[in-house]
């Protein structure tokens, strides 16, 4: 089974509800001991920094074509955290409900994430963010370079699911 490694960072401008990017660096040595990268990277007109944190790790996931053992750098508490400490089994155990009270935000992310990392063995590693880490730092600035391009995507789900309606989160990013 190829290894592979993932690096992955998810950023946003006026979290939440403003431009987000998100990026992933692939890593994996090949029959011949060569070192391969990919990077991936793209972004969206209004979205939250956790909804990118989730999408580097899924596009990440998603462009693995045959099943990998997989290591998943990330920056994200929320991601790591989820996977290292089994929240996951909590969340579906309870139907996406949180141990407090209410649903689990970015139910459909979550389930985009399972169903990428299905195929394969992976594994979750925190690393500091903004400490130096060559990759992190990369991803990084590719996450943030997308935020601020202009070629962004509409994110469908967080639009139908804002809590306010969006002509008043338009009209208070403009005051």
């Amino acid at each position: 089974m190829q290894f592979v490694k993932l690096y992955t960072d998810g950023a946003a401008r006026g979290n939440p509800g403003g431009p987000g990017g998100y990026a992933v660096v692939l890593e994996y040595t090949d029959s011949k001991g060569i070192l391969h990268t990919k990077e991936i990277s793209g972004g969206f007109e209004l979205t939250t920094n956790n909804r990118m944190e989730l999408m580097a790790v899924i596009k990440g996931l998603e462009a693995l074509v045959k099943p990998c053992r997989v290591e998943i750098y990330s920056d994200s508490k929320y991601i790591t955290d989820a996977f290292n400490k089994n929240w996951i089994a909590g969340w579906l155990r309870k139907g996406w409900k949180r141990s407090g009270s209410g649903n689990v935000k970015n139910i459909d992310l979550w389930e985009r994430l399972l169903a990428a990392a299905k195929p394969h063995d992976t594994s979750f590693i925190w690393v500091k963010g903004h400490d130096g880490h060559p990759q992190n730092e990369r991803c990084d600035e590719l996450a943030t370079t997308a935020a601020d391009g202009d070629d962004l995507e509409v994110d469908e789900e967080y639009i139908n699911n804002l809590e306010l309606p969006l002509t008043k989160l338009v009209q208070d990013q403009g005051q």
